[in-house]
């Protein structure tokens, strides 16, 4: 099993606090820090800056989106920082969502898997160092009718593995036929053929099993004798996913908790923080919305919970917290990293 950590809010928690964090992190045998990127900092400022900050550490987008940048930048992007990081990079990839795409980037949200097909087939031909020309039905290279001619990037090629964060059904089933990994979320290995089952039919239609391919899941992890602190802390940030992260039509976290099964409550929750009743939203989340999602208890409750996530099939969890502290942090990871060996 291997053990990540996820950054983005260094305007907020300080360049230097978090430096030290991935540092510290990689002393104790983290695999992987992913930077995120939603509509503040971006995800490659951020590892380009940990890149010379770092020795060992892989360096993941987690995840670029790919309405913000021409398929051909984005190859350029993961070509640059794969050389600067001495072959440390993992391109991970998403569509996002029609809010961000559309309001933010002002580009049409629709057919976001054709979009994510045509980037990951563009990526591939530019990371092969072949020229970049594809006839697709968002994307066109060279451009018809122009003066543009075929090109191939600038760079020897490399074998930088491609990451997508996919959540619908017909996503998952793509990454499971063409991705090298799988950042999940809202994933509970209770229940993990709400995901699974997806994915598996896509690798098997290409050939492929899930063992090819590695599964990284967002995983909230809690250790500590006060179990029931623990899982109201987690309650806002369950809340937030289900009523914020998405329109009142189109919200992929509420979609794959209610494929989980946890229909009536995904429902009941959402109306509420739409509605502007962010607190009884809260607390109306139930227990087990906190706990089948995450590890989060005693630390023997913890290591039975990786185990679990482990019979699922999962190689990965990318680490949430809900401390903003450091040493907690840290504390917590060292903890967990001393279980994995068991």
């Amino acid at each position: 099993m291997k053990v990540s950590i996820s950054v983005g809010g260094y305007a907020k928690d300080g360049i230097d606090e978090t430096v030290q964090f991935v540092q510290e992190c990689e002393q104790l045998g983290v695999d992987c820090v992913w930077a995120a990127e939603a509509w503040g900092p971006d995800s490659i400022t951020a590892l380009s800056y940990l890149a010379a900050k770092t020795e060992n550490i892989k360096l993941g987008s987690g995840i670029l989106q790919i309405s913000a940048r021409a398929p051909a930048m984005t190859a350029m992007t993961a070509l640059s920082l794969n050389q600067l990081s001495r072959g440390r990079y993992i391109c991970g990839l998403g569509v996002s969502g029609p809010q961000v795409v559309e309001g933010l980037h002002g580009v049409d949200y629709a057919a976001p898997l054709t979009r994510l097909w045509e980037n990951v087939e563009i990526l591939r031909m530019a990371f092969r160092g072949e020229k970049l020309v594809i006839d697709g039905k968002r994307h066109q290279l060279p451009l018809p009718g122009g003066q543009g001619k075929a090109l191939r990037l600038d760079h020897e090629p490399a074998d930088i593995p491609i990451f997508l964060a996919t959540l619908a059904p017909r996503s998952l089933e793509y990454t499971g036929a063409a991705a090298d990994g799988w950042l999940g979320t809202s994933f509970s290995p209770d229940h993990p053929e709400a995901h699974l089952a997806h994915l598996r039919k896509g690798a098997e239609a290409a050939g492929r099993t899930l063992a090819d391919i590695e599964l990284v899941t967002a995983c909230s992890l809690g250790i500590g004798e006060n179990v029931e602190e623990q899982i109201g802390k987690r309650k806002r940030s369950v809340a937030f996913n289900l009523g914020a992260m998405g329109s009142a039509t189109t919200n992929f976290y509420n979609d794959a908790f209610r494929r989980a099964g946890y229909v009536d409550d995904s429902i009941a929750v959402q109306e509420l923080w739409l509605a502007g009743k962010r607190a009884e939203a809260v607390a109306r989340v139930p227990d087990e919305m906190v706990t089948a999602f995450s590890a989060i208890g005693t630390s023997d409750m913890v290591k039975a919970r990786v185990q679990v996530y482990r019979d699922a099939g999962i190689n990965g969890l990318q680490l949430r917290f809900d401390t903003s502290d450091m040493r907690e942090r840290l504390d917590m990871i060292g903890q967990l990293m001393d279980m994995l060996p068991d």
